[in-house]
């Protein structure tokens, strides 16, 4: 599976659980560390986690390799490691905050449905 497949299988999968301004951010050549974020966010903390669970079990499904994963617990950024893939599912008080769109603000970035 393609790196870019495997960001629109995570997005796909937040928005299945009705994330939130689901975005993907293609980084390549941006950065070292990854060549796609998936962005979106929830409302809730539970809808944050509920969001992680559901991406967490699609990509176990796909046989793509969750790296890490942290801030499940207190749900306000969740970061999940595909590798190249970055998700970040966020609590809206927090992207709001941070507006990782802004920041890296040269990537190319799509809406998914």
């Amino acid at each position: 599976m393609s790196q870019v497949e495997i960001a629109r299988l995570a997005a796909s999968a937040a928005s299945e659980k009705k994330a939130h301004g689901v975005t993907i951010l293609d980084i390549r050549g941006l950065c070292v560390f990854a060549d796609y974020f998936v962005i979106c966010h929830g409302t809730s903390q539970t809808q944050v986690q509920a969001i992680a669970t559901g991406i967490k079990e699609k990509v176990n499904q796909s046989d793509v390799s969750l790296k890490g994963i942290e801030g499940y617990q207190d749900a306000r950024w969740v970061l999940m490691d595909l590798g190249d893939v970055v998700v970040h599912i966020f609590h809206k008080d927090e992207r709001d905050f941070y507006d990782l769109e802004r920041l890296w603000g040269d990537a190319q970035s799509f809406q998914v449905q």
